[in-house]
């Protein structure tokens, strides 16, 4: 129904405003100012609606400086309310409307009045009210278009009510004086962080670069900080939906303030702009427009879409002077490798659980619940249709109710996410919430992007009806509800990276939610001990770490984040973990597998870095020599290289975690040509670091050319480079190798992703040498390579302590009672800084190691503390964890001499507790 409406002698604009806020149940405002003659004839009706505890949005902007500031300060009364400012400095705000929501139906006026008393009354207005069901086209267009424009104002505050304020009183006779309003936005941690290695990258002569960042930790201010760092005199930011680029340009006009910011997009196409946010399918299609050096700066956002046809025929065309991808999903369903298209330049990698660590997203509340209704003894876990039948009963529908009930959720209406096993399964649980009065719907991989929007804006709606959205996978990656305040996870976890996907989808911060509320409904399947791995991520150290958290309801995870599990769910973690080798071929496989079925793809290592998972290939590597060895064997496939080819890649995949990036910058630089020289190398090498020492190039140029191996390396490893003069040249062995496009294709993979292993634990950052880096984790044969030794390798073993020149290097291990009797020290923390260490039993205090140790800083000695708790777990050796310069402040006896030493930094409370606790 439609009806114009016109200030006349029987009727009147503000008549009809007053029968509209006496019976909705809620209300948006939108008009291009407000004063207090109008809001004053409000006054009363908007104390009702917030009697009535009616919800609204009001959107005005300082068009004309003709807003009032003691109109803001009185609607800022309203608890009801969220009233915001639509900056209309760059584009004008004229619109006018009055939204008004009824169960049924929106009650809509459009027309020419603002919030003034003549414009209720007198003024000759002309304004349509439309009634339409909430379903309609027109409905669902406006209430898009009304959101999209008060995510992009910001909110009314103390700040911006002094600045405008202060504003009119001093350009009141000026009506042509605009005003505008600069909020003082600094980088958060992660882009200061980010853009410290893109300003260091363009220094050594870089191009493009790739920001890896959880969802809602800031990309986008992170490129408009480093387009301003940058200087850009022309700008292009590159995304496949329009609201990305609206979200973006809000962004950005909240960092520049010297250039024209517009859009290039399928309706608007302003070109005279320094500064230009493009949607990729239109200027794909207009690159003609474009001269190929356009842009200095390229922003490509969503990143991992860069393989498809329209971006990357952007991709090739352009040549701006610095590219920056952003993206929280570097994964991509093909198999186009995305780090290879930023030149493996790694600005940031900052997944959820570093992102939670520095507060960057939203807390949540972890509940695992025993899934006791169902029962996954002789199920298989892969099967889906037969999981699909097995969840869906009405008694579990029932139990999954009476836990939402149960643990609640934040504030306001409840706003759920809920991963269901498949297309059956989510139908049959939303179709069950709905018989029992929860308003759901499902979101599947069919529905159009249209749907999927509508469906998202009711969720998000605080009063619309609908509650749940049950999916499959579509939310996995790259779909945002910031609004979610609900995660169910209704499936077993069998995929430790799919977990931590659907776990991000709830994570982003706003203003509203205080925390997420998770819960999980754990089976008694064998593989529930992967929800503890991903909940613990890289705080893993072996099976006790699993422990303890789980007997601390990990308590080692900050920033207001609880994590709860019954005691049902703990004690079969407990078991499984007891019944579990995780060295055994066939755990490895199964992760393998795992890791396989959830991308739907045989994965090559540098997937183990692109998608978000715990999965440590390396394990793979030691099972097996090298990586493709057992991809093979899990696959049951003959190997069909040459011998050489294997020794190639053996050397390779065994140096993977070596801990210093230099060796591998190197062979990078050898694939393509046939030798380096130290200068080249230095190139090389500051790619990856911010500081290069010449002697450890040197020194790697002697490992590559095996001069630290000792006769039974050197008979398993194939020799790849020859050193003459400070000169590394291929050998003609491994230029046949890379002749063969599938060998040379394989040995790329390993060193590339050796290098972004590097990148993601070591940044750019010089530790100096020996290049240890607190906390890491470090065998001896890191060690001898870290600090340059010169002798062969195999030979740096030692029982509990090592030297070379001045560096000293104490190994402590924890546990005793495995230890071998001659290796028992008496080896115990006092305090997060102090601890008692040992020496070798001949030790004396007067001369020799134990008149050194026992006053090392006198003698200029410096002592490197490595800690183990066991020093085989699952048969398998593990590495010590470096704890940093320490030095004695006590000693006692001798043969051996007991000594206390005190740490330089004390250690984290979770280390101290993995060290000194009984599980």
């Amino acid at each position: 129904m439609k009806r114009l409406i016109t200030n006349n002698k029987t009727d009147n604009f503000y008549n009809l405003l007053i029968e509209l806020f006496s019976t909705c149940k809620s209300f948006y405002i939108n008009v291009a100012f407000i004063n207090y003659s109008g809001l004053q004839l409000l006054l009363d009706s908007l104390k009702k609606c917030e009697k009535k505890d009616i919800k609204a949005k009001v959107l005005t902007s300082t068009y004309l400086n003709f807003t009032e500031v003691k109109a803001l300060k009185k609607l800022q009364e309203f608890k009801n309310i969220d009233l915001k400012i639509f900056d209309s400095n760059d584009v004008g705000f004229h619109s006018k409307a009055y939204i008004f929501e009824y169960d049924d139906c929106y009650k809509i006026i459009i027309g020419s009045s603002n919030i003034t008393a003549s414009a209720f009354k007198t003024n000759i207005e002309w304004n349509l009210k439309v009634i339409s069901k909430k379903d309609d086209e027109f409905v669902i267009d406006v209430l898009k278009e009304y959101d999209l424009l008060f995510k992009k104002a910001y909110y009314v505050d103390e700040k911006f009510l002094n600045s405008y304020e202060d504003f009119i009183t001093q350009n009141s006779a000026k009506i042509n004086q605009s005003f505008i309003f600069k909020q003082n936005i600094e980088p958060n941690i992660m882009q200061s962080f980010a853009l410290n290695n893109l300003k260091d990258l363009r220094l050594n002569n870089e191009n493009k670069a790739l920001a890896i960042c959880a969802t809602g930790t800031g990309k986008t201010y992170l490129s408009a900080f480093d387009v301003k760092e940058f200087a850009a005199n022309k700008m292009l930011f590159l995304a496949h939906r329009e609201n990305i680029l609206i979200s973006a340009k809000f962004s950005f006009e909240k960092i520049i303030d010297n250039k024209k910011l517009g859009f290039f997009t399928g309706n608007i196409k302003e070109l005279e702009s320094d500064y230009i946010f493009a949607t990729i399918q239109t200027i794909s299609k207009n690159l003609n427009l474009f001269k190929s050096d356009e842009f200095d700066y390229i922003v490509y956002d969503e990143a991992h879409h860069i393989s498809s046809q329209s971006f990357q025929k952007v991709y090739k065309y352009f040549n701006a002077k610095f590219s920056l991808g952003l993206t929280a999903t570097p994964n991509r369903s093909d198999n186009q490798n995305i780090f290879e298209l930023f030149d493996d330049n790694l600005a940031i990698d900052l997944r959820l659980s570093e992102a939670l660590e520095q507060k960057l997203i939203a807390p949540f509340h972890y509940f695992g619940i025993s899934d006791i209704v169902t029962d996954y003894k002789g199920v298989n876990l892969d099967n889906i249709a037969q999981l699909s039948k097995l969840l869906s009963v009405n008694k579990r529908v029932d139990f999954i109710i009476e836990k939402l009930k149960f643990y609640g959720h934040d504030k306001g209406k409840r706003k759920i996410l809920a991963f269901c096993i498949n297309k059956q399964h989510a139908n049959y649980m939303c179709e069950e919430f709905n018989k029992k009065g929860i308003y759901s719907t499902t979101l599947l991989g069919e529905d159009s992007i249209s749907n999927r929007e509508v469906a998202i804006k009711k969720l998000e709606d605080e009063n619309d009806g609908l509650e749940v959205i049950f999916s499959v996978d579509i939310f996995n990656e790259g779909i945002d509800i910031p609004k979610v305040n609900t995660i169910l996870m209704l499936r077993p976890t069998t995929s430790s990276t799919i977990f931590i996907q659907q776990l991000g989808r709830g994570l982003r911060k706003t203003k509203d939610k205080e925390f997420l509320t998770v819960l999980d409904f754990i089976g008694n399947h064998n593989r529930a001990y992967l929800v503890a791995f991903a909940l613990l991520g890289n705080r893993v150290i072996d099976k006790d770490s699993i422990k303890l958290a789980l007997n601390n309801s990990f308590a080692m995870i900050s920033n207001n984040t609880f994590i709860y599990m019954d005691e049902i769910s703990k004690q079969r973690i407990l078991k499984q973990l007891d019944e579990e080798n995780f060295s055994s071929f066939r755990y490895l496989k199964e992760q393998f597998i795992d890791f396989k079925n959830s991308i739907n793809k045989i994965p090559t290592l540098v997937d183990f870095i692109t998608y978000e998972t715990i999965i440590n290939p390396k394990d793979f590597i030691d099972e097996s020599k090298s990586y493709i060895e057992f991809v093979l064997k899990v696959l049951k496939q003959k190997c069909e290289f040459s011998s050489e080819f294997i020794k190639v890649i053996r050397f390779i995949d065994s140096h993977i975690k070596l801990k210093r990036v230099h060796e591998f910058a190197i062979l990078s630089y050898l694939l393509n040509h046939d030798f380096v020289d130290l200068n080249i190398a230095k190139e090389q090498i500051l790619k990856y670091q911010e500081k290069v020492d010449l002697n450890t190039v040197k020194h790697s140029f002697r490992y590559l050319n095996q001069e630290f191996f000792d006769s039974a390396q050197i008979n398993r490893q194939e020799k790849i480079v020859n050193l003459n003069d400070d000169i590394l040249e291929v050998t003609n062995v491994f230029k046949n190798i890379l002749k063969n496009e599938q060998q040379k294709k394989i040995i790329k993979s390993s060193i590339e992703y050796a290098i972004l292993l590097y990148e993601k634990e070591f940044n750019r950052t010089y530790y100096s040498i020996p290049f240890f880096k607190l906390y890491e984790k470090y065998n001896m044969k890191n060690i001898a390579l870290l600090c340059n030794l010169d002798k062969i390798h195999s030979s740096f073993r030692g029982s509990g302590q090592l030297k070379f020149k001045n560096d000293y290097f104490l190994f402590i291990n924890l546990d005793k009672q495995n230890a071998p009797k001659s290796r028992r020290y008496s080896n115990t923390f006092f305090s997060k800084d102090t601890f008692s260490w040992q020496t070798k039993p001949n030790a004396t205090i007067e001369k020799g190691d134990g008149k050194i140790l026992i006053a090392n800083q006198k003698h200029k000695v410096r002592l490197h503390i490595f800690v183990r708790k066991f020093i085989k777990v699952d048969n398998k050796t593990q590495n010590f964890i470096y704890l940093g310069l320490a030095n004695t402040i006590k000693y006692e006896n001798e043969k051996p001499i007991n000594l206390t030493l005190k740490l330089e930094k004390e250690l984290p409370t979770y280390l101290y507790d993995e060290f000194t606790l009984n599980i």
